[in-house]
């Protein structure tokens, strides 16, 4: 049936049936409602997606999803930069950030340790964290990595790594689910697991 469409119409469906979930019936609809949609809620829309390819970076202190060299956290005065906070990725930053708990810095280490699947340490950041660590000035490291086996791994991992260094190591407490993915975590488990840290 698709075929029946012009090419500018097919075009515009393959290209969305490339996004994860949708499957060619979601992206026909989402064509025709970009088809019906005023042309200036199209363009903005392109344009938006120009500008998320052209300007979003990494954080150049703690590896976020930022449009600056630093992002909006790490360029903030008024947070606790001696207390860091060690997370799998952007997405359980803003799980941590959406509690509002947290006043100190965070390290983005983008993937956990997974001997199956070939990840090792130096195919996530924990170098970068141990040269943050080694420059001083940070009291407390939170590890914050989620429940699941990896995530528990990846958290024994940089514990025993720190271990040498001057640092308290604490880790999230009680409430967390056995097995859960951080950013999925419902706010007020994530409060009270960020505020009953504890050493490890």
């Amino acid at each position: 049936m698709m075929n029946h469409y012009p090419p500018s119409i097919r075009n515009a469906i393959k290209s969305l049936t490339r996004l994860p979930g949708v499957g060619a019936k979601t992206a026909e609809r989402l064509a025709m409602h970009l088809l019906r949609a005023p042309a200036e809620d199209v363009t903005e829309l392109a344009q938006n997606m120009v500008t998320l390819k052209k300007k979003t970076r990494l954080c150049a202190r703690c590896f976020t999803l930022s449009d600056t060299e630093l992002c909006a956290i790490c360029g903030d005065p008024s947070r606790q930069p001696d207390v860091l906070c060690v997370v799998e990725g952007p997405a359980e930053l803003m799980s941590i950030e959406n509690t509002g708990v947290f006043s100190g810095v965070y390290h983005v280490l983008h993937g956990v340790l997974s001997p199956m699947d070939g990840i090792g340490p130096d195919d996530i950041r924990i170098r970068e964290l141990i040269t943050r660590i080694e420059k001083g000035g940070i009291r407390e490291v939170v590890i914050a990595t989620g429940m699941q086996v990896e995530g528990e791994s990846t958290a024994a991992y940089v514990a025993e790594v720190l271990q040498t260094y001057n640092v308290n190591i604490t880790r999230l407490a009680s409430g967390m689910p056995m097995g859960g993915d951080l950013k999925y975590v419902d706010p007020i488990t994530l409060k009270h697991a960020m505020e009953k840290r504890y050493a490890v």
